[in-house]
């Protein structure tokens, strides 16, 4: 039985590690972003660590909640309060699905551009919402942040899927679709170490 002094421990042993693993994936991916976005990007890894706050379970069983479901639930939502929370679990689940487990969407019905269309705009109306009540004209806080710079928050996610193991991402054609679909610098540079040299132009691959 694990006792709350090791839980304790372990939480913070992987904290750090998830810190880490973030402050390396923002450097390769060359990105500087606030201290508060982040520590969201940590705590949103520790937060889905635990399945059951990334599924929902139903009477066939667990199975990831449609981000269209999401969206349905903030524009019922009866308050802003509630609102928020669904724009929120929204722009979450987006960012990390799309982050770690990209390489499965193909498989979908939507792919990896509409995660990242749908989690961009979640954080982009938490951001109003929040603007809203701030009332300055000099505002530009954590969502607003997130909604910029979403998709490569997604390749940052990216990254620590890879050094953790959590992707199995490595199919070129799948790299190519990534990159054609979202403009993803990392797929880019996975498809150069390939030995391709992607271009928009083309409906092809073409080598060096």
């Amino acid at each position: 039985m694990v006792s709350v002094n090791q839980a304790v421990i372990v939480d913070a042993d992987l904290r750090a590690h998830f810190h880490d693993q973030v402050d390396s994936a923002l450097s390769k991916q060359a990105l500087v972003v606030e201290h508060a976005t982040n520590i969201y990007l940590v705590n949103l890894l520790m937060l889905f660590v635990d399945a059951r706050e990334l599924f929902d379970d139903s009477e066939d069983g667990r199975h990831l909640k449609p981000l269209a479901f999401h969206y349905a639930d903030a524009v019922n939502a009866e308050n802003v309060s509630e609102k928020s929370v669904a724009l929120k679990k929204l722009g979450d689940v987006a960012l990390f699905v799309a982050g770690l487990f990209a390489g499965s969407l193909n498989r979908k019905l939507v792919d990896v551009d509409y995660y990242i269309a749908m989690g961009g705009s979640a954080y982009g109306c938490l951001d109003d919402i929040s603007r809203s009540r701030c009332r300055r004209s000099d505002h530009h806080g954590l969502f607003a942040e997130l909604a910029e710079n979403f998709a490569k928050l997604v390749d940052v996610l990216g990254e620590v899927g890879d050094s953790c193991n959590l992707n199995s991402n490595t199919d070129v054609l799948r790299l190519y679709e990534i990159w054609l679909k979202t403009g993803s610098k990392r797929a880019y540079k996975k498809l150069l170490r390939h030995g391709l040299s992607p271009t928009q132009h083309s409906p092809c691959i073409t080598t060096h």
